[in-house]
């Protein structure tokens, strides 16, 4: 999960609630 969230949400508008929760972690951290 290299990638920037942004491409991912472009790629796959359609993300799970938990990537959702895995992005905002890692944003937290």
């Amino acid at each position: 999960m290299n990638k920037p969230f942004t491409s991912t949400l472009r790629r796959d508008r359609g993300f799970t609630l938990i990537e959702l929760l895995v992005v905002i972690a890692i944003i937290a951290i």
